[in-house]
């Protein structure tokens, strides 16, 4: 039966919310106040007709919108969707009993995207597709153009294709090619091949590395073990040039990147000895060593081990000291962190529920936590302001450009 609902808000997830009797009803690629027509399957409206729309609905940009699933609220004005954004750390702050003072939302440009993650699969005339997955779907949509992604990405889509073939060599492969654009060239790491039954035949690796020679990659890596480097793939940190490991973890977006570390930097002016927690490959560590030495501990050894070879790259850092330490299962403890009057933290999206336990005991008077989920960063934030500190200050990133996804940059203090 086709229903027609108003949209009263937009959800967590990028779909618009209308509330019935039955209970709320998600409707995809809407906007708050429009009324819609469709069929309410599950709670979802599905083939969603916009009757009457909102005035802040804009023309989308890409020609893949709508069918490709990777863009959910590319239809909204810059302004309420970035106020959007906002209004979800506050509304995950709420949810701990926290009120902060949350800053506009950092805007980061179209074309900004320097890494993409491709999936290639065979179409039925034999071609190669390369794209994303549909909303709700494993269907693959092919895609031509990307108005998110760095020019050279999107240049690049047709030499990648032809990378991807001899990946597709058995049947049950399904990979997907992690693209970065880097100071040398573009770097690729393949997941997501069948390797049960022995992994890549010969013949395979060998049209892979004709392809990625043909395509002027910089290097190609499968599940992080690489197949062949024609130059080391290399990104810069502050004043460091690092050698970014293959299939490593690297910012989306270089201008969201240089907000957060603009931010963090500011923050601990005048520490006399900073620690940085899940430093990766040294993405706040170096612009951090301009101003204080650094004690740097990540559990990636290869990220911390390219931190380490970039020490040399970069001349005026105070001293740096780096570890490759598991810090869910073996967080710093105050013992450790002795002489660190600021700490950094940058967590995957489960949070440092454990490691922002230690920060209490010790001597630091600010903490940085750079959260790319706010619910986990609201719960450690908890868990600060419990302990004596005050959230100074919050600084919502749109790095993950018309997504639902919400960084942000945020400085506590005591």
């Amino acid at each position: 039966m086709t229903e027609t609902l108003t949209i009263a808000r937009v959800g967590a997830q990028g779909d618009g919310i209308a509330d019935t009797p039955g209970g709320p009803v998600f409707a995809p690629l809407t906007l708050p106040g429009e009324t819609v027509r469709g069929e309410v399957r599950e709670g979802r409206l599905e083939a969603v007709e916009v009757v009457t729309p909102s005035p802040e609905r804009i023309a989308p940009v890409s020609p893949h919108y709508g069918e490709c699933g990777g863009c959910s609220l590319q239809h909204w004005a810059a302004a309420p969707y970035l106020e959007w954004k906002r209004e979800q750390v506050r509304l995950a702050l709420a949810r701990e009993g926290i009120e902060a003072e949350i800053e506009p939302t950092v805007a980061t440009p179209p074309g900004s995207r320097r890494r993409l993650a491709l999936h290639a699969r065979r179409g039925a005339d034999g071609r190669i597709l390369l794209g994303f997955k549909a909303r709700r779907s494993w269907r693959l949509v092919e895609v031509t153009e990307c108005p998110i992604a760095d020019p050279r990405l999107v240049a690049a889509f047709p030499a990648l294709a032809r990378v991807a073939e001899p990946f597709l060599e058995h049947p049950k492969s399904a990979p997907t090619l992690h693209v970065t654009a880097t100071l040398t060239g573009l770097d690729v790491d393949v997941t997501g091949v069948e390797r049960r039954t022995g992994g890549l035949s010969r013949d395979a690796q060998m049209r892979a590395i004709a392809a990625a020679a043909e395509a002027d990659l910089a290097r190609l890596s499968l599940a992080g073990e690489t197949l062949v480097m024609a130059r080391q793939p290399t990104v810069a940190f502050g004043p460091a040039t690092v050698p970014l490991p293959a299939g490593g973890f690297l910012q989306a977006s270089p201008p969201a990147e240089a907000a957060m570390v603009e931010r963090a930097v500011a923050a601990v002016k005048g520490a006399k000895k900073v620690a940085d927690l899940f430093c990766g490959a040294g993405t706040f560590t170096f612009p951090l060593a301009t101003v204080a030495p650094v004690l740097a501990a990540d559990g990636a050894a290869p990220a911390v081990a390219a931190l380490k070879a970039a020490v040399g790259s970069a001349r005026g850092l105070k001293p740096i000291e780096a570890q490759a330490r598991d810090l869910f299962r073996r967080p710093l403890a105050p013992y450790d962190l002795r002489g660190c009057d600021a700490v950094v933290l940058d967590p995957p999206r489960a949070g440092a529920l454990e490691q922002t336990r230690q920060l209490p005991g010790t001597k630091a008077s600010t903490v940085v936590y750079i959260s790319c989920n706010p619910a986990s960063f609201a719960r450690d934030a908890r868990l600060l302001i419990d302990a004596g500190f005050r959230l100074e200050q919050v600084t919502p990133v749109d790095q993950f450009l018309w997504s639902a996804h919400v960084e942000l940059v945020s400085v506590f203090r005591r």
